[in-house]
């Protein structure tokens, strides 16, 4: 925080550093992948997860995009299958 600059965006870099901290949390147990397909099958699971399913301290407890359709189920499990459902209605038709 020696310059203006750093000072400003200081909140920016601490979320930052903290959904690092979750993502290598997570991510260590696996150790590693065999294919970059599998890396970006990861990174983009994990990213609707973190986005979509995983309720925040710093929000009340509460998911950044909250879908009522995905919030209305109860069980992990059925979350998942409801926001795969969602998705699938939001693709466009060719």
């Amino acid at each position: 925080n020696e310059t203006e600059v750093a000072r400003e965006h200081r909140p920016a870099k601490q979320t930052i550093e903290r959904l690092n901290r979750s993502f290598k949390a997570n991510y260590r147990p696996m150790g590693g992948f065999n294919s970059t397909s599998g890396s970006v099958n990861y990174v983009t699971l994990y990213s609707a997860c973190h986005n979509f399913l995983m309720p925040h301290q710093s929000l009340n407890h509460q998911v950044p995009v909250a879908l009522p359709a995905v919030q209305a189920v109860n069980k992990m499990p059925d979350k998942w299958l409801q926001l795969i459902q969602v998705a699938e209605t939001q693709l466009p038709t060719t």
